[in-house]
This record gives C-alpha cells, sequence and structure tokens, in this order.
C-alpha cells in the first residue's frame, strides 16, 4: 500500500504561559491509500485539529505534514491553497454549500478552478450524481433539498476532483441516523469501488462501526490504533 499521509512527532499549541493548550502532542500517524479511518475521543482531545492540519487548513507549532511526498507544513499562500484544491477533499457538518449554485453547479465547482474542460466536467459530475442517488436533482439548489441530499453533494464535491485524501469533520453530526447511516454506507461503497481515502472527525457510533481502523486521541496524543478489519 502507498502512504498519502505521514505526520511527523506533529503539535499544536494555542495560546501562552498560564494560557497555553497542547491541543496536539508528538503524534506519529501514517495513512494509507484506501483507508476508511474514524479518529474518535472526548470533546478537546485534538480530533479536529488533527484534521485541520492534515488538510493545510492550520500550520503546526512543531513537526510535520507529508502528503502525497510533499510537505506541506512548509507551504503557505498560493501554493498552499493550489496544492489542497488539488489533493484534498472536505466534507464539513454544515455541508458548506454555495446557495446560489445548483447541485451540478457546487459538484463542479473545485473542478473549474482546476481547469477542466467542460466535457470532462459533466462526464465526472453525471459519473458521481449517479454513484450518490441523486439524478434528477442536478438542477436544485441547496435549499431546494433535504440535509442529507446536500450532505450528498458536499460528499460528491469532495470527491469528484479526485483527491489524494478525503476529510470528514462530523458529517452526520446534523443529519438524523437513518439519513447519516444512508450516507456512510454510501461513502463506504465508494471507498471500497473507487479506493478513495477518508479520515473522519467524529463522535458518532455508526461512523465508528464502519470504519477499518480507528485511531483514539487522549488530551492530544494518539491513546491507540486500531484496524477492525
Amino acid at each position: 500500500m502507498s502512504i498519502v499521509i505521514e505526520t511527523k512527532n506533529l503539535c499544536r499549541h494555542f495560546g501562552s504561559g498560564d494560557t497555553l493548550v497542547k491541543a496536539l502532542q508528538h503524534n506519529n500517524i501514517t495513512i494509507e491509500k484506501g483507508e476508511f479511518t474514524a479518529v474518535i475521543g472526548p470533546s478537546g482531545s485534538g480530533k479536529s485539529t488533527l484534521l485541520q492540519l492534515v488538510g493545510g487548513l492550520d500550520t503546526p507549532t512543531s513537526g510535520d505534514v507529508i502528503l502525497d511526498s510533499k510537505n506541506i507544513s512548509l507551504m503557505s499562500g498560493v501554493e498552499l491553497s493550489d496544492f489542497r484544491r488539488d489533493h484534498i477533499g472536505f466534507i464539513f457538518q454544515a455541508y458548506n454549500l454555495i446557495p446560489v449554485l445548483s447541485a451540478k453547479e457546487n459538484i463542479e465547482y473545485v473542478m473549474q478552478l482546476q481547469g477542466l474542460k467542460d466535457k470532462e466536467r459533466n462526464l465526472r459530475v453525471q459519473h458521481i450524481l449517479k454513484a450518490i442517488g441523486l439524478e434528477g436533482l442536478a438542477n436544485r439548489r441547496p435549499a431546494e433539498l433535504s440535509g442529507g441530499q446536500q450532505q450528498r453533494v458536499a460528499v460528491a464535491r469532495a470527491m469528484v476532483s479526485q483527491p489524494s485524501i478525503i476529510l470528514a469533520d462530523e458529517p452526520t453530526a446534523n443529519l438524523d441516523s437513518q439519513t447519516g447511516a444512508s450516507l456512510l454506507d454510501m461513502m463506504k461503497t465508494l471507498n471500497e469501488k473507487e479506493n478513495m481515502t477518508f479520515i473522519f472527525s467524529t463522535h458518532d457510533p455508526m461512523v465508528m462501526e464502519r470504519a477499518k481502523r480507528i485511531i483514539r486521541l487522549v488530551d492530544g496524543q494518539v491513546e491507540s490504533d486500531e484496524r477492525t478489519a
């Protein structure tokens, strides 16, 4: 298996002196292609901080994040923005869809930034809409979709540009249990069929049940790292 992500002695601290918070401390984690990994732990354990560092949305206090053999900890500005666009897909609990764009337009937005031709974009959008069960809803705007449908569009947007890894921060938090289970089953199927790499930050037992690997953080450090399949 090829290594997609490697963190080396990764630390993230906030504040200083009496207000110093060590959100992450000396983490060394390796993620291989095709993994379906859940990062779990109590509130304040560092789950979201880890995803933000791995996704290049935050900068480590010390240590390194290696993604596709590139040290993104040393990148900034346009270089980091372009690398994130081409290598990382994000799924947030709040969906973060653009309200004035249709489902199709939201899904193809990143591909437009990448400069893909119309024909290629349309082919990919058609394929992903079928895969996520939203055929016929391409022209609906987010307000015309249910919460579960909006999150499916968010998943499609994250996947369609064919990134190296997809980071999902509490993606089922705003969904009812049935809708959340359906969404997770869809993502696991896409993981198995397309060999896409997923990392979840979650409290949701349904994510843990489906994960192939569970990394538990406590006080910013890895307490356990177990493969379930």
